[in-house]
This record gives structure tokens, sequence and C-alpha cells, in this order.
């Protein structure tokens, strides 16, 4: 059960280390992150929502108090992160592999919640 424990709150934090700084990123350098959604091919008018909706899935999956809403967050969190993983892939830019991490970490911490908590 210790291990149990110990991959859920490693995977855990990761996963929320990562969500915060990328929603952040996204409030504070909106004009780089711009130009990063235009190359992949998103719109650029879901930058601020997207930051908001990071921000408060971290929050709600460390809370873990509704758990209806905490389904939602990571299926969220999920659905993100395949997306991100897709548009690197067909812009060829390299840049998959964050993406591709931060999933696996979102699975691995969904996978152990209902363990450990």
């Amino acid at each position: 059960m210790n291990l149990q424990k110990n991959l859920y709150w490693t995977a855990t934090l990761l996963l929320s280390l990562m969500t915060l700084a990328s929603g952040i990123l996204y409030l504070i350098r909106t004009e780089e992150i711009k130009n990063e959604f235009l190359s992949l091919g998103y719109p650029t008018h879901i930058i601020v929502p997207l930051a908001v909706a990071k921000i408060l899935a971290v929050i709600t999956i460390l809370r873990n108090r509704w758990q209806k809403l905490v389904e939602w967050a990571y299926a969220g969190l999920f659905f993100d992160f395949v997306l991100a993983a897709t548009a690197h892939w067909k812009a060829q830019d390299g840049d998959v592999g964050g993406s591709l991490f931060a999933l696996v970490v979102l699975l691995l911490s969904y996978y152990y919640k209902n363990k450990v908590r």
C-alpha cells in the first residue's frame, strides 16, 4: 500500500505542478503562447479560459471533495493532453514528448486515486 500511495502522490504532485505552471504561463505570457497556438492550428481566444480551467482542475484534484467534479477535472486534462500531443505530432515540432509524459502522469494519478484516497 505504501508503494501505491507514493506512486499516487508523486504522480499527482507532478501533474499538479506541470498543469499549474502551464496555466500560469498561459496567463502571464499570453502573447508568446498565442504564437505557439497559431503554429499548432488552435484559435487564440481559448488561451485564457484554458489557463483558468487548468488551474481549477488542479485545485479540484488536490481537494478531492466532489467525486463527479474530480472525474471531470481528470477528463478535461486527459483531453487537453491528448489534443496537445496530437497537435504537436501533426506540426512535427518535436514537442510531443512533454504531452505524452503529462498523459502518463495523469493516468498514473487517476489509476491510483481510488486505491489511495
